[in-house]
């Protein structure tokens, strides 16, 4: 591992303990754990009720970030998830600790212009842009 990407993971670490602990409370509850591609993806066991009802957004979520970690209800969700998730993980790389109230700051300011929470903060409009992307160029990566 390079100094530039363990100073990656490093500065994004006070938002991955949080997402390791979750990972491991959904492991012990039956749910799955790997890591790929240097993120560890959990999904299952008690992840899967937590994101239906505990995130604010109709229906909760498929899957969430916290650092170099992803949690999402099941397999399927971590999948379809994954280029949108990983944005989300350069983000947590670009802001480390900041990360979580920059989110906050985001959604708020959508929020007081009258826009989405979710749907125009700018943290998520950038994964979605990286989701589009990475649907155009193909499981490969090739455009």
């Amino acid at each position: 591992m390079t100094v530039p990407r363990i100073v990656a993971y490093a500065w994004a670490f006070p938002a991955t303990l949080p997402g390791l602990v979750l990972a491991l409370a959904g492991r012990i509850t039956g749910g799955r754990a790997a890591i790929v591609d240097g993120v560890m993806e959990a999904h299952g066991g008690v992840l899967s009720p937590l994101l239906r009802r505990a995130v604010p957004l109709r229906g909760g979520a498929s899957a969430m970030t916290l650092g170099h970690v992803v949690i999402g209800r099941d397999a399927g969700c971590v999948e379809r998830t994954r280029a949108h998730e990983r944005e989300h993980v350069r983000q947590y790389e670009r802001w480390g600790v900041l990360m979580l109230p920059a989110y906050a700051v985001a959604s708020a300011v959508a929020a007081g212009r009258g826009r989405h929470y979710y749907r125009d903060n700018r943290f998520e409009r950038g994964a979605v842009r990286a989701a589009s992307r990475a649907a155009r160029s193909g499981p490969d990566g090739a455009a």
